[in-house]
């Protein structure tokens, strides 16, 4: 891994651990509670993406929560660079991580999978 790389990946995994600090000083419920599983920066560590938990909200809340994050983006990214002592912080954009979901599917799937071949062993010795 390049020293660039190490760089980036240091700043994601502090922006993982400052993100949600800031959400929890802020008087919004829609977003002070919300769970930051992965932070994504650009080459230059200009940009960031944030992936953030859905798991208990709904599409509208989803979309209410989006809007408030992108009006308190200049504070968020105030706190980090006075937190981190920053000459600049990127620029966020915020979205919502299905990939939870995703593994919930694929978990489902393997276990549909796994009783389908036990019943296949059991007609087998039936039949024997």
């Amino acid at each position: 891994m390049r020293e660039e790389e190490i760089k980036r990946k240091r700043t994601e995994s502090r922006l993982v651990e400052l993100l949600p600090e800031a959400f929890s000083g802020l008087n919004d419920n829609r977003i002070n509670a919300l769970a930051v599983t992965a932070v994504v920066c650009s080459r230059g560590r200009y940009d960031a993406k944030v992936y953030l938990d859905k798991s208990y909200l709904s599409e509208k809340e989803q979309g209410e929560a989006l809007k408030q994050l992108r009006a308190v983006s200049g504070f968020l990214s105030t706190y980090v660079r006075e937190s981190e002592g920053w000459f600049k912080s990127p620029k966020f954009t915020f979205e919502f991580d299905s990939q939870l979901e995703d593994i919930s599917k694929i978990e489902a799937l393997f276990k549909e999978i796994g009783k389908r071949h036990e019943n296949d062993d059991e007609d087998k010795a039936n039949e024997s």
